[in-house]
């Protein structure tokens, strides 16, 4: 996996806390990130990470506080998206924004 061979340590994927999910959360440089994965396979109505809004965002946060509840042992946080645009021939291209919002 891509976030794997640049150094994170993957926690767990989809992880729920009621009705909010977190796709990934990992362990990175002594940090704990929940990440948020966006695929598509056009751009034709935008970019990935175009998709990730405000209220998104908003529930991300809410569920990474109840995993943080959970998990007192984790002081640093960040947020990060990754986007993934999957072609017509199968190929693909990955986008990383680490600390995104």
């Amino acid at each position: 996996m891509f976030l794997k061979k640049i150094g994170y340590q993957i926690l767990t994927y989809n992880w729920r806390s009621g009705r909010k999910e977190v796709d990934i959360i990992a362990s990175y440089r002594h940090r704990i990130v929940f990440v948020e994965v966006k695929t598509r396979t056009s751009i034709q109505f935008g970019y990935p990470e175009d998709a990730v809004s405000v209220i998104k965002q908003e529930n991300l946060k809410m569920a990474a506080a109840d995993f943080l509840e959970r998990n007192p042992q984790y002081k640093e946080i960040q947020f990060d998206i990754v986007s993934i645009v999957i072609q017509k021939d199968k190929s693909f291209s990955i986008k990383h924004f680490p600390d995104a919002f």
